[in-house]
């Protein structure tokens, strides 16, 4: 069946942003990691260490160390998602021999010059990041650890993915403390990228459009069902209930509101005595949900 405009125009679109999510990557490596002599998660850490102590352009080792991953991953996980991860580890390899040839001293970080060394990590987690939330939000990665660890599952379905990038990461971690002269701060940098890294990427695949949800247990659910309808402009739905010690017919009024309605929803409550309700975080909303300024 053939797709929709729109759901035509967004496929290609997946495809578009995935190389421009691989070359700002590499030039964040260039900017705040290469200069710094740290490892990051992944096997980027990998390369990055193989280029510091050889001198071998992570460009080509991300490639020999990605294509047999996602050849085998090929016949094993979705096609789509190894499309993605070979165009971004195409891409990102690329990037990596193209931006060598640049002098990027006048625009790097480092901390030579006596400025902090978590900063470089922390820049770098940011960005990273950030990147790669949008990668896997559009159905890619950033090749490596991800395309290997989805493989690895698809024989072991019990496995958490989380467990093996984890134990890689732990593996590059301890390495980089012998790699860069036996020193503490790479191996300090390296886990604090891997904490802001994994903090942003949850918070970019979560959504910036998280809300909250009110569950309200009410004897009156007409009534405060019409005032947040016609105060709050969002829907509501009703659910019959019945308490389980009174045995009291009840109703549950379910209504999902914009963060900052809080204060508002609250005050409708109080007006109905006897109502109980609690509050859930929602990270994201689809559908007919109005954003109210």
């Amino acid at each position: 069946m053939a797709l929709s405009e729109p759901r035509a125009k967004a496929s290609i679109g997946s495809y578009l942003i995935i190389p421009v999510l691989a070359v700002c990557m590499a030039l964040s490596y260039e900017l705040f990691i290469f200069p710094n002599r740290f490892a990051p998660a992944g096997v980027g850490g990998i390369v990055t260490m193989v280029q510091y102590l050889f001198h071998f352009n992570a460009g080509y080792l991300n490639l020999l160390i990605n294509v047999p991953i996602l050849i085998a991953a090929w016949f094993l996980v979705d096609r789509e998602f190894v499309i993605k991860s070979a165009i971004f580890t195409l891409v990102f390899s690329t990037a990596f021999l193209v931006l060598d040839k640049v002098d990027f001293t006048p625009f790097a970080y480092h901390t030579d010059n006596g400025t902090s060394n978590i900063l470089a990590p922390v820049a770098a987690g940011t960005i990273n990041g950030t990147l790669y939330g949008y990668a896997v939000r559009h159905h890619g990665s950033t090749g490596g650890t991800d395309v290997l660890a989805f493989s690895i599952r698809h024989y072991h379905p019990e496995m958490n993915p989380m467990w093996i990038g984890f134990t890689l990461n732990v593996i590059i971690a301890v390495a980089s403390y012998f790699v860069y002269d036996f020193k503490f701060e790479p191996v300090i940098c390296c886990i604090i990228y891997g904490f802001v890294n994994t903090s942003m990427a949850n918070t970019v695949l979560k959504g910036y459009d998280a809300a909250l949800k009110f569950e309200i247990i009410t004897e009156n659910p007409e009534g405060l069902a019409g005032e947040l309808l016609a105060q709050l402009h969002h829907g509501v739905t009703l659910v019959s209930a019945e308490g389980a010690y009174t045995h009291n017919e009840k109703s549950l009024v379910i209504c999902v509101v914009n963060k900052h309605q809080i204060a508002d929803v609250q005050r409708l409550i109080q007006r109905y005595p006897g109502s109980f309700a609690y509050i859930t975080s929602v990270n994201s909303t689809m559908g007919n949900f109005k954003r109210i300024k």
